[in-house]
């Protein structure tokens, strides 16, 4: 039976916690200008991934 590969770019997006998968926040990269301060301050950090998707984070990084 071959080895599975490891999704690469999930590999670079998400990293294996004790409980889950942690991620960066989304809608930070450009057009920040017409976003609040206040906005761009609570998109800073990481979260963690939705419980719907863990089961298809899990399938793109089978060995974390």
């Amino acid at each position: 039976m071959p080895k599975i590969r490891t999704n690469r770019g999930a590999a670079k997006r998400f990293r294996k916690t004790a409980t889950g998968f942690k991620r960066g926040q989304a809608f930070k990269r450009h057009i920040l200008t017409k976003k609040t301060t206040k906005n761009k301050r609570q998109l800073r950090g990481t979260v963690m991934v939705a419980a719907c998707d863990v089961a298809a984070t899990k399938r793109m990084l089978p060995y974390s």
